[in-house]
């Protein structure tokens, strides 16, 4: 199964009320999908066609609020296109799942792989999961509900994995029963709704400078909330499905000394480097970020206390001069540890050049001479461009 059909069979399982839909590639598939499924009574979704990205997510909105589960998918443009109703998604508190199969933002146009769409939406005020795989997509995108409409947090959660390199590559997966993802879900149980006559409540009114401040404080203490409920939610997966999550994934980490810290499908390639490294007696390992909003600063530190030096590797460019989004979040949360690894930023992958074990390795030949020296030759390095 392709990424993007492991996640419409997710959300088929899910079996929202609306799904709005606007094909970009490479999600397409995932509304395509799903619509057979509508159109095949599979399901009791309300399928709403729309013009354009922007009108996809305002029916979302609406749907949502009206009180009813509601779902959409996008990519790159589209997630760009949506912006303005991101905020007002996670400022009227919807809990929305979107998963965004991520590609790299115009200009010049190109349809591949990188994350400049989700990096360029992380002060949306929704929570964002990755992912490695087909498997873990489906699975981020059952438990982004429950996350999403727990009373705790009630905020959007982006479920995010590389296009066509998870989207539409062919793997093998296990999916949970029908009945056990409905069941896990449940039913959905919304906070206040547009059309509840007897406790009438105002979604988007104006606000003025004296409640803006408070509202927006709430809207935090439902993404700090989320940092519990994300590991609550994950523990209870578990145990329908023998596959465990948190934050991220350590690989190898215990003894390491030399760190690649990377999301999504290229954690895959950097496992298999370790594995080769590991082997020839060498103390590397893998952090692989799932969650980065919330970001488990803490978590992170300690995950890295024992790490001589690090690579933070970056899919997307901030233009800030300072590293990737991934990189200066990471560096920011050491400022107040006593003890801190060498780091440096690695941005790569732009535009979905292919990233190889060779790639990773020279990545690890570079961190172990930064060790030898005791500082690193470069803050951030562009991997793999022509000079």
């Amino acid at each position: 199964m392709t990424g993007n059909e492991a996640v419409a069979n997710a959300i088929k399982q899910i079996n929202p009320d609306v799904m709005a839909a606007y094909p970009i590639t490479p999600q397409t598939d995932i509304v395509q999908f799903y619509s057979t499924f509508v159109a095949n009574g599979e399901v009791d979704t309300q399928m709403v066609t729309v013009e354009s990205e922007h009108s996809a997510m305002s029916a979302t909105v609406g749907a949502s609020a009206s009180g009813v589960r509601a779902m959409t998918a996008t990519s790159s443009q589209g997630l760009a296109l949506m912006h303005e109703l991101l905020h007002i998604a996670s400022g009227f508190r919807l809990p929305i799942a979107m998963p965004v199969v991520n590609r790299a933002v115009s200009a010049p146009i190109n349809i591949h792989c990188d994350h400049s769409d989700t990096m360029a939406a992380l002060t949306t005020g929704w929570i964002q999961i990755y992912g490695e795989n087909a498997q873990e997509a489906y699975d981020n995108m059952i438990q982004a509900v429950k996350i999403a409409e727990d009373p705790r947090v009630k905020l959007p959660v982006m479920v995010c994995y590389d296009g066509f390199i998870t989207s539409h590559a062919v793997e093998n997966l296990v999916l949970l029963p029908d009945e056990e993802v409905k069941a896990f879900v449940g039913e959905y149980k919304p906070t206040y709704r547009i059309f509840d006559f007897d406790n009438p409540v105002t979604f988007g009114p104006l606000v003025l400078p004296d409640y803006f401040s408070e509202i927006k404080a709430q809207e935090m203490e439902g993404m700090l909330a989320a940092r519990e409920v994300i590991l609550e939610v994950a523990k209870e997966y578990e145990k329908i499905s023998g596959r465990k999550y948190g934050y991220f994934e350590e690989y190898n980490l215990d003894d390491a000394e030399r760190v690649v810290v990377v999301l999504s499908s290229t954690a895959g390639t950097a496992k298999a480097v370790v594995d080769e490294l590991r082997a020839k007696g060498e103390k590397v390992g893998l952090l692989k970020p799932r969650v980065i909003r919330p970001f488990p600063a803490e978590e992170f530190v300690k995950a890295l206390s024992r790490a001589k030096v690090v690579a933070v590797m970056d899919r997307a460019e901030t233009f800030s001069t300072q590293g990737g989004q991934l990189f200066t979040e990471l560096r920011a949360a050491f400022y107040e540890a006593s003890e801190k690894p060498l780091m440096k930023n690695y941005i790569f992958g732009l535009g979905g050049r292919d990233t190889t074990t060779s790639h990773i390795r020279t990545v690890f030949e570079q961190l172990k001479k930064d060790q030898e020296r005791g500082s690193v030759d470069r803050k951030v390095t562009h991997l793999d461009v022509r000079v």
